[in-house]
């Protein structure tokens, strides 16, 4: 859970176009296989990376982005703080109930009311999560409704945690492990039974695996770049394509559909790369490199890798940059977790320009603004943000946008 700590943000009289903004962060939560299980959501009024001023604002604030931001292709749970006033006047019933779980804050006191609201919204259909749980007798009462604990991993030890396993254990609740950022703290707190992780671990690889690229890899990264290019070269495409047996079948299945009205079968790879053109050629190496590292890596971190080579793609014209090759970036832009290799010995290995080798590998450059606008949505960072709205001519509101509109994408591609 995020705290409520006291504004340190440009007041709305200096900033006006914050009063409008809607601005948007989730973060991940994950099974052991990195599959998404859900988000909490991390919405903000201003550029301060947490909320601020009243909380009962706050969660009314949370609860109506929800419901103007998430896309209804998105089936992911969605955990939501809650407030008291929340729970008791029944302000929650506007989330879907099978999609919501509802956060039960640890500064919250088991009072009778509250006790009475939360056995009301459970019998309806409701889920609860106990957030930043603490053993402490006091809260022993919550346990009734649990049907997720959340466990602060970077403020409890080792025998604080046990007995919360042990509660846990009693109300058959799924234990949620939050501030994971390595995977050796996921496996501890896997060892520990934790089921649910949350954090940003999956973005900060702390072992590299192998320091080679796996050839079925690399094929897929480098159409992504051939196809990226202004005039792409076909023949280097045709022969990517041949390399691997599988996109061969795709492309020829996808060129023989209805869709494209072929008057005889396609059985020729050159004519089906023309027939198809680029902009579906890229969609569908997406639609195979996704679903290809989703089976090894698991769906959370193919879902932000789309979501961020759409937002890229679109905030390309705030940049005067070619919208293909902004896609390219964000999609790259995680590549290095993906195939657990050093992004400099990634960025060696295939024929991108020296700007995007830059961004890739974290320098300052004018195309890198893109990632760092997406990455700072996805940690809900609006400081750093405001940093880098000083380079480009764009508003907030347009930004926040975007951003839903690279999140509606990704949902509703299907790919994950």
């Amino acid at each position: 859970m995020e705290k409520v700590r006291p504004s340190n943000a440009l007041s709305e009289a200096a900033t006006p176009a914050l009063a409008s903004t809607r601005f948007l962060g989730r973060q991940p939560i994950v099974d052991a296989k990195l599959n998404i299980f859900g988000y909490e959501l991390l919405f903000r009024e201003g550029r301060t990376n947490s909320f601020s001023g009243d909380p009962e604002r706050a969660t009314r604030q949370v609860i109506d982005n929800y419901l103007l931001f998430i896309p209804e292709a998105d089936r992911a749970n969605a955990f939501v703080n809650c407030t008291r006033e929340a729970l008791v006047s029944d302000l929650v019933t506007l989330l879907p109930v099978t999609r919501a779980v509802l956060e039960i804050l640890e500064t919250l006191e088991p009072d009778p009311q509250l006790l009475d609201s939360c056995r009301s919204l459970k019998e309806r259909g409701y889920r609860f999560a106990l957030d930043d749980f603490a053993p402490h007798v006091s809260k022993h009462p919550f346990l009734e409704f649990a049907d997720y604990i959340k466990i602060d991993f970077k403020a409890s030890g080792p025998g604080e945690r046990a007995e919360i396993y042990r509660l846990a254990r009693s109300c058959k609740a799924k234990l949620i492990a939050e501030k994971i950022e390595t995977r050796e703290e996921m496996k501890i707190a896997q060892s520990e039974g934790c089921q649910l992780f949350q954090g940003y671990f999956f973005s900060k690889p702390t072992v590299i695996a192998q320091q080679t690229i796996p050839q079925n890899r690399i094929t897929y990264v480098l159409l992504m770049v051939a196809l990226s290019r202004e005039m792409p070269d076909l023949k280097h495409v045709e022969s990517l394509f041949k390399t691997d047996a599988s996109l061969c079948y795709r492309l020829l299945r996808m060129a023989n559909s209805l869709i494209y009205y072929a008057p005889s079968p396609i059985v020729s790879i050159p004519t089906a790369l023309l027939m198809l053109g680029q902009a579906e050629l890229r969609k569908l190496v997406t639609v195979a490199m996704a679903g290809s590292y989703a089976a090894s890596k698991g769906e959370a971190l193919i879902r932000v890798a789309l979501e961020r080579a759409k937002f890229c793609e679109l905030f390309a014209p705030w940049l005067r940059q070619e919208p293909s090759k902004m896609y390219l970036l964000g999609m790259l832009s995680l590549i290095d977790t993906i195939l657990e290799v050093p992004m400099a010995k990634v960025v060696e290995a295939i024929p991108i320009d020296d700007e995007m080798k830059g961004a890739l590998l974290g320098k300052e450059t004018r195309i890198g603004t893109a990632l760092e606008l997406v990455r700072c949505f996805e940690s809900s960072d609006w400081s750093s943000c405001e940093e880098s709205l000083k380079r480009v001519q764009i508003n907030e509101v347009r930004l926040a946008e975007l951003y839903r509109e690279a999140v509606a994408w990704a949902a509703e591609t299907g790919v994950v």
